[in-house]
């Protein structure tokens, strides 16, 4: 599988359903990503480094 080139971050797990339309749409069109549940509020830390190395990891587009 490709390095992904989009994040899907959600605070929780009750957000997949509406994020779903998101993975679908990059699904068709072939794009690779990687869905992640990190909650800014109770893991601020935890979201600042996500957002920080992101682009190190190749990731160019965040959907949140």
């Amino acid at each position: 599988m490709n390095k992904p080139q989009v994040a899907i971050i959600m605070g929780s797990d009750s957000d997949l359903p509406v994020m779903k339309d998101a993975a679908e749409i990059l699904d068709l069109f072939g794009i690779s990503y990687e869905t992640t549940i990190v909650s800014a509020h109770r893991t601020p830390k935890r979201m600042f480094d996500f957002a920080t190395h992101a682009r190190e990891k190749g990731i160019r587009v965040i959907i949140a």
